[in-house]
């Protein structure tokens, strides 16, 4: 990865993650006070919106900070290693945590006329699509995997070969 792209996507790391510190800050509470206003049948909706907000900004943080990581392993050369394998399944785990936090939304919203029953359908199929991409990043982990271990199979090789010579 050439330096100019590991800047790049350093950047956009960067800018998402103040703008993610920047809805936990500033809309968050911004949404909690126009949740004040909502109709007595819907106030239940006001905590567990608002927690789930919360708790989905988070997972994106977590998935943000382990990429940043993964970059940094990769700027230096050390990706292709087992300390890579730690922030691939934090990458993971926090996609899977992301899909209940978007199915436990759709679960709180299914319940009564808050939201139209499609809307509730949109949220599932949202929930699935990202864990999908859980799947995803769990079968490049084991991409990651066979090239560990053909990584440590070649550096045995090569120690054999100059012993050998």
């Amino acid at each position: 990865m050439g330096k100019l792209a590991v800047l790049a996507l350093r950047a956009v790391l960067a800018v998402l993650f103040t703008g993610s510190v920047f809805v936990e800050a500033v809309m968050v509470p911004l949404l909690a006070s126009d949740l004040n206003g909502l109709n007595a049948t819907y106030a239940y909706l006001r905590t567990p919106l608002l927690v789930i907000v919360v708790l989905g900004v988070v997972t994106a943080q977590v998935v943000l900070v382990c990429v940043w990581r993964l970059v940094t392993m990769v700027r230096r050369g050390t990706v292709f290693s087992y300390g890579a394998f730690r922030y691939v399944d934090v990458i993971t785990g926090a996609f899977a945590a992301g899909a209940a936090v978007v199915f436990a939304l759709a679960v709180l919203l299914a319940p009564g006329e808050a939201v139209a029953p499609g809307i509730v359908l949109l949220i599932c199929g949202a929930s699935l699509a990202v864990l999908g991409v859980a799947l995803i990043v769990l079968v490049l982990r084991m991409l990651l995997a066979q090239a560990v271990a053909r990584d440590v199979e070649a550096a045995r090789m090569r120690d054999e070969l100059a012993e050998v010579i």
